[in-house]
């Protein structure tokens, strides 16, 4: 393959996957939802941090699992006082962290 074909499909994956991710950020402006649907798109967040945090809490440490059951309720609790995903995540690794030197 040359040079210039693969710049070429290099550029056409950007625009491929750039392109469904601007249109909804243009667009929300214009579009109105109904409050259940504004609830739904609020809690995406919390769902998707679910996602990536509850597999881990099993599998952070086999020999000792009480620090990735606290490292998840310490996430489980920010995020039911609605703090933001990104501080539920931080505190949960500190929370592990901290738990990894004492123990």
């Amino acid at each position: 393959m040359g040079s210039s074909k693969l710049w070429l499909l290099i550029l056409g994956m950007a625009a491929v996957t750039y392109i469904p991710r601007a249109i909804p950020a243009v667009l929300i402006e214009k579009i109105h939802f109904g409050r259940r649907t504004e609830k739904f798109l609020r809690l995406i967040p919390y769902t998707a941090m679910t996602a990536m945090i509850f597999p881990g809490v099993w599998s952070t440490d086999p020999s000792n699992p009480v620090i990735g059951i606290a490292g998840g309720l310490t996430a489980a609790l920010l995020a039911w006082r609605k703090c933001p995903v990104m501080v539920c995540v931080l505190a949960a690794i500190a929370v592990d962290f901290l738990l990894y030197l004492v123990l």
